[in-house]
């Protein structure tokens, strides 16, 4: 077998396989980037639901209980700034929810509402887009695997 760290730290592999080593600063960088759009779309959701729920166009009698729906993004936007892959996971499963309510009242809703039904639509189509491409990104180079001691876990 060949190693494979050599490979990721001289240049970017040929194949598409994941490679043990490190990031590349370019790879970094793009990381980086899509970490920032992932939590920035992250709270724009958070604010939208908010803004749209309580002062926008809240639903006719509610008492603005409906806001609460952002509770689970706002426990991902800790887990989006530490890096953790595991949240960039179930987000990206998570906002289908939100894609679903939006799509269910920008054809549903009128006027105002249903300019935010859209709006939801489209911001949670990016964050997905954002959490993939970041998970992607991240699975392309992983950690080195501890060195085998040559004794059995179970012995």
């Amino acid at each position: 077998m060949t190693d494979h760290t050599a490979a990721s730290t001289s240049s970017t592999p040929l194949t598409d396989e994941p490679v043990v080593g490190t990031h590349t600063p370019e790879r970094l960088r793009r990381i980086d980037q899509i970490r920032a759009l992932a939590v920035g779309v992250t709270v724009g959701l958070i604010a939208l639901g908010v803004a749209w729920e309580l002062w926008l166009a809240p639903l006719p009698g509610g008492t603005g209980a409906l806001a609460l729906k952002v509770l689970p993004l706002t426990l991902a936007v800790a887990g989006l700034l530490k890096h953790r892959l595991y949240t960039y996971r179930w987000l990206s499963l998570l906002v289908w929810l939100y894609f679903t309510e939006g799509v269910v009242r920008g054809t549903g809703d009128a006027a105002l509402s249903q300019v935010l039904g859209w709006v939801e639509t489209a911001l949670s189509v990016l964050l997905f887009t954002a959490c993939a491409v970041y998970v992607r990104l991240r699975l392309k180079v992983l950690p080195p695997k501890p060195k085998d001691t040559g004794r059995r876990a179970d012995a």
